[in-house]
């Protein structure tokens, strides 16, 4: 029999750790949370060393994401789908910047080749990012995939900010910890 439906979840731990009413109003909080979440998936061990949230104007939290691939058997539920995809269920609209609101996704790393088109299809307006794709190569082993040799260069061409080095020694800690701990989510 084919399965007819896809059932992805955040890990329980979620909703004693985030506080959806809070503002994160800076790119440093925004970032701290998507880290915080990265070290509790691995702490938790309940998924790889990765963590995002989705942010409205205001800094208002709409959504979060952590990496579910092994638990899931999903290569797609990487932290920042996740991220995007509670974000569309709680807004009921899959371009999440349709309505004039300026969103923001916050990573705890460089997106991988997959989330680089996620957050572009989805409507990100803005994208924060801790770690870059050569720390998570060296320090936790993973292949983040090709992207194009430009791929700041094409998102600002799509209306997309790109800020990097936002808390990246504490995303690379959180990394570093992973790679060493043999672990594999």
């Amino acid at each position: 029999m084919l399965y007819a439906q896809l059932h992805l979840t955040l890990p329980p731990w979620i909703h004693d750790q985030v506080d959806a009413d809070a503002v994160y109003e800076t790119a440093e909080s925004r970032i701290a949370l998507a880290v915080q979440l990265s070290q509790l998936n691995v702490s938790r061990q309940s998924g790889g060393p990765f963590g995002a949230a989705v942010f409205n104007q205001a800094g208002r939290l709409l959504g979060v994401g952590v990496n579910r691939v092994v638990p899931h058997n999903c290569s797609a539920a990487h932290a920042e789908v996740m991220a995007l995809a509670t974000t569309q269920q709680r807004l009921q609209k899959f371009r999440l910047n349709d309505g004039g609101d300026r969103i923001t996704l916050a990573t705890s790393a460089q997106p991988c080749s997959m989330c680089y088109g996620a957050l572009i299809w989805a409507g990100i307006d803005e994208l924060l990012i801790a770690a870059r794709a050569d720390d998570v190569q060296t320090l936790a082993g993973f292949d983040e995939g090709p992207l194009p040799s430009d791929w700041k260069g094409e998102l600002v061409k799509r209306g997309i900010e790109v800020h990097t080095d936002i808390l990246r020694d504490q995303a690379c800690a959180v990394l570093k910890e992973y790679g060493e701990s043999g672990l594999v989510y």
